[in-house]
């Protein structure tokens, strides 16, 4: 294998594949990326063996072939070379031979055939905008357990159907879920799968590369689910189990509700939380005819109280909840009023952003004992 690239192009494509390579690998071939040269394309392949990147540059290639280069390291180098064309070859032991103008270098490759073999891309079953998809991500994936235990929660929840795409993302103490409205062209069964966090994580970071006016091909196997964006595939493992009835959580009779406004919630909400204690997160919300009252206190800080005046006609209503859940929730929500609903002192509190009628955005979180 011999080629040349542009520094630039190659560095685009390898920045993609860094979230994917396995770092502390017990199987040392998964820390390599393999490198093939065909024709005028260079193909760059990444995998951990549940998440697997494939994408591609041009190239001027001397000799077709393959070989596995360090990932780190081929990265780490690249981005502190200077801008022009880069030279490989790979040698007879594996290793491979980089050289820019005067600078040379030799990296400690691996046999290609130790590279795991990707399934691959099977027919599309759908398009979708790489924006919408992010879109609704970002609206969900903070939400997701990060207990290893709870294996159905480590991902969300993908429901396409005709006319619409729904993701659902819950830990068991809260759930994040947006619905959105969009014409799916030659698309006419409902779709349900599960997706994987990190599998999440790198859709967003393609989605944002390839731009607001691309369209993602997705497609799934038995096991498999597949993201294509133009020249690049991301491959996950599903995530296989039941995802819990996430509809059986929504509130349905959360009568006591006060609109906020996103901003000034989530600035009172940052303040008053400073001085709550550091493992609960716990701030007190308490509705009243003079508005919504915050509250915190704890040993170590002290205490802190802000009122924010609204109109409220129902009773009075006093209830805890983790400040950092109702934060992550405003980071994500659109700017504009925010619709905060609430039953009682042990019911599960609802958000609802307002302002984009377009999206049904829905967030509950559990009340805590104050």
């Amino acid at each position: 294998m011999e080629f040349s690239v542009k520094r630039s192009d190659l560095l685009d494509e390898l920045n993609l594949t860094q979230g994917v390579v396995e770092r502390k690998s017990t199987i040392p071939i998964l820390s390599n990326l393999l490198i093939e040269a065909k024709g005028s394309r260079l193909t760059i392949t990444a995998t951990d063996l549940e998440l697997s990147i494939r994408t591609s540059c041009e190239a001027k290639v001397k000799k077709e072939g393959a070989g596995t280069i360090p990932a780190k390291k081929l990265f780490e180098l690249m981005r502190l070379l200077p801008e022009g064309e880069i030279k490989f070859k790979l040698l007879e032991n594996h290793w491979v031979q980089v050289t820019a103008d005067r600078k040379s270098y030799k990296l400690v490759g691996m046999s290609k055939d130790n590279f795991p073999a990707l399934p691959a891309f099977p027919h599309a079953l759908v398009k979708i905008p790489a924006k919408l998809l992010a879109d609704v991500i970002a609206k969900t994936t903070f939400a997701i357990s990060l207990e290893e235990s709870r294996y159905t929660l480590n991902g969300a929840l993908l429901v396409l159907k005709p006319g619409s795409i729904t993701m659902v993302a819950t830990d068991g103490h809260r759930l994040a879920m947006v619905e959105k409205d969009h014409k799916f062209e030659g698309f006419s069964a409902e779709t349900r799968v599960l997706v994987p966090k990190k599998a999440m994580t790198e859709v967003q970071r393609l989605a944002a590369e390839s731009g607001d006016e691309s369209s993602i091909e997705f497609a799934q196997d038995e096991s498999h689910l597949f993201f294509q964006f133009g020249g690049r595939l991301l491959t996950s493992r599903k995530l296989t189990g039941q995802f819990p009835n996430y509809e059986a959580v929504l509130p349905r009779d959360a009568n006591k509700t006060v609109v906020l406004e996103r901003g000034e919630l989530q600035e009172a909400l940052r303040r008053v939380s400073q001085l709550a204690d550091q493992r609960s997160h716990a701030v007190k919300f308490m509705l009243s005819k003079e508005g919504l009252e915050l509250s915190a206190s704890s040993p170590e800080y002290g205490e802190a109280k802000e009122v924010i005046e609204k109109e409220f006609k129902g009773e009075t209503i006093s209830i805890g909840f983790n400040a950092q859940y109702l934060l992550d929730f405003l980071a994500a929500a659109a700017d504009g009023p925010i619709a905060f609903e609430l039953k009682d002192e042990q019911s599960a509190g609802q958000l609802r952003p307002l302002a984009d009628e377009s999206t049904r955005y829905r967030y509950v979180v559990m009340p805590m004992r104050i």
